[in-house]
């Protein structure tokens, strides 16, 4: 017991407090991961009060695009049958392995993100490379694996809708202050949305949500997450998710609650979102022809 508290107290003088709760920085939580100051069990805990490095930064964007149309850009087959071209003078963010078409058509996006552990570490090397238009977002979890930070701040990432052991595990939030955190919510876009808001476009597009998917017979599935050992058949490239590379369960119903969710939201708040993707089996939205917008 001695020996615990003595830690204890140890780590804390590389935290500073904020208010009732404890706040911390990513430099002293990594300052306890290299002496093992504390468990790693408890730094996950840690890791929901992380301040973003990056919260001045990101509030800059607040409401910088009130009034303005946006497109949410997602990775389906269907984005082969867009003519990217149009989003040239259009404010866009796509996500993950959008590099790939920006190598075949040239389109590159106003804002980048990235969620998924399993799309970094494959990809490290590309997403270090890759530059916005204006901005990268990504969640402080990376803030050590991402080398380039010219145009990139970190954000805070909630990720309770995976843990089992959350109350909100499952269950679908919205934050409207980016700066402070993003909710997960099964499916990259759903942060995107939430930063969007957060820039203040009212109308929003959504392209390439093809919003289905099917796991490969050869593939090899191990719980949640899943290696491919053949071409991609769900996304826009063949090596988006490739043979040797890993993925998780796109578990769709979840992507259908936190759509749901996304949607009120706007709606509330007068704004809209609507899908403007080539087919696909993405319902829940208003639809709109991508072509009758320009």
């Amino acid at each position: 017991m001695k020996r615990i508290i003595h830690k204890t107290k140890k780590a804390f003088k590389y935290f500073r407090l904020g208010g009732p709760k404890m706040v911390y920085d990513m430099a002293s939580i990594r300052h306890c991961q290299r002496t093992g100051i504390l468990s790693k069990s408890y730094l996950n805990e840690v890791r929901y009060n992380v301040v973003s490095p990056d919260i001045v930064k990101i509030r800059t964007f607040k409401n910088k695009y009130k009034g303005k149309r946006c497109f949410i850009v997602g990775n389906g087959p269907s984005l082969n049958k867009v003519d990217l071209g149009k989003l040239e003078n259009e404010y866009s963010f796509a996500v993950n392995g959008i590099f790939y078409k920006t190598d075949s058509s040239g389109y590159r996006p106003s804002f980048y993100m990235v969620e998924d552990s399993h799309v970094i570490n494959d990809n490290l090397e590309r997403i270090n490379e890759y530059k916005a238009k204006i901005h990268r977002f990504f969640p402080i979890d990376y803030y050590d694996k991402i080398t380039n930070k010219e145009d990139t701040s970190f954000f805070r990432m909630n990720r309770s809708f995976y843990e089992k052991k959350s109350t909100n595990f499952e269950v679908p939030q919205f934050s409207t202050d980016f700066s402070l955190q993003a909710y997960c919510g099964q499916s990259v876009t759903m942060i995107n949305l939430q930063l969007a808001y957060y820039m203040g476009f009212t109308e929003v597009y959504l392209i390439g949500m093809d919003f289905s998917y099917d796991i490969p017979k050869s593939a090899i599935v191990e719980g949640a997450n899943i290696t491919s050992t053949e071409d991609d058949p769900n996304h826009f490239h063949p090596d988006y998710f490739g043979k040797g590379k890993k993925w998780h369960d796109p578990r769709l119903e979840n992507v259908m609650k936190n759509y749901q969710l996304q949607k009120t939201i706007y709606e509330t708040s007068s704004r809209k979102i609507i899908n403007a993707t080539v087919g696909g089996k993405l319902e829940i939205f208003d639809r709109v022809e991508f072509k009758s917008l320009f």
